[in-house]
């Protein structure tokens, strides 16, 4: 990756200070009962989740608050940039790839091993922050007219016309042209190859523009196969559709991150650093995984049986496949004209 993402905490040479060897550490202050730790997440069962397994337990040790700013992703983005350097928040969650430009532009910090959990993160979880929810993209179908083990698979025959493919820009649609691209030989720097077997796929079923609408043409028989992130259809085919398959191809799941950065200038970097060790513990970890389906970042789990076979685990995380984030930004407003033009024509 292109991105400089493992700027560690630095030596400073003490400035009117006395130390050993000349050189201090930086020494962040202690929490205390009454400190407050803003936090800026996603609502719902994310909000639910920390609140029980990380907010809890931090305030019950150290009588701290913990306030939250809740939303969408761009507008907690903007403002920690708007912020930077002088954030009124401590804690924001971002997805993969803002993360690791937040990291390069210096709005969060690089992760370290001040969180005692960062030892036990995957190493795909290390970059832009600490990784705290696994959820890829991949290919759903209705497993009555097929099988998929390949991304390839989905020029087989049985699929033709069938196909809801997903609307780009979107993570769902980034994940179906980057994956289409490396499969056929290509890259995300080669992705002209992306395109041409997209449009080998045509005529399309429908172009999907969101899983509510996804999972309606799926309860309507309108299309058979998509591409969408594994755990919001595992919830869908357990409660409402047993027949839809989510695929694990040879090639790997293209990877998809929640990713929880501390900002640059927090005032409360102990608690900080707290509130990301106990997101990453089991009881949280676990948290995810049971109740939306997200995979965890963290080796040192144990898993429920019946939970293992519903994640991403292991050597499946080792397969992720992940991008050059800084030319998939850059590339976007092109991209979503190509497609446009060629795809949803």
């Amino acid at each position: 990756m292109a991105l400089d993402r493992r700027s560690f905490g630095k030596l400073v040479l003490g400035a009117g200070v006395m130390a050993p060897m000349g050189f201090v550490r930086t020494v962040h202050a202690q929490p205390k009962p009454g400190d407050e730790l803003v936090v800026g997440i996603w609502g719902g069962a994310q909000e639910r989740i920390v609140k029980e397994f990380v907010e809890k337990p931090l305030v019950e040790k150290y009588g701290c608050k913990v306030s939250y700013v809740l939303g969408g992703t761009p507008e907690r983005r903007a403002r920690a940039y708007a912020e930077r350097g002088r954030p009124s928040f401590d804690i924001i969650y971002l997805n993969i790839f803002e993360s690791r430009q937040a990291v390069k532009d210096g709005v969060t910090q690089a992760p370290t091993d001040a969180v005692p959990q960062f030892a036990n993160l995957y190493d795909i979880a290390k970059l832009g922050g600490y990784g705290v929810a696994l959820n890829p993209c991949t290919i759903v179908y209705d497993k009555r007219k097929g099988s998929i083990s390949s991304w390839k698979d989905m020029w087989n025959p049985e699929w033709k016309g069938r196909i809801a493919w997903p609307s780009y820009p979107g993570a769902e649609g980034t994940a179906g042209l980057l994956m289409s691209a490396k499969v056929w030989g290509g890259s995300e720097k080669e992705v002209d190859i992306g395109f041409e077997k997209i449009k080998e796929l045509k005529p399309f079923a429908a172009i999907q523009g969101s899983q509510d609408q996804l999972f309606q043409m799926f309860d309507q028989g309108v299309c058979d196969l998509s591409i969408e992130f594994g755990s919001f259809c595992r919830k869908y085919a357990e409660t409402r559709n047993p027949n839809l398959e989510i695929a694990n191809p040879a090639e790997g799941q293209a990877i998809a991150m929640n990713v929880a950065g501390i900002t640059t200038g927090t005032r409360n970097q102990k608690l900080a650093e707290e509130w990301i060790d106990l997101h990453l513990s089991e009881p949280c970890m676990l948290a995810y995984a049971r109740e939306i389906y997200y995979s965890p970042t963290v080796r040192n789990l144990n898993i429920p049986g019946d939970l293992q076979p519903k994640l991403v685990l292991g050597n499946d995380v080792e397969k992720l496949v992940d991008f050059d984030w800084d030319l998939v930004i850059k590339s976007q407003p092109q991209w979503s004209s190509r497609f446009t033009r060629e795809i949803a024509g």
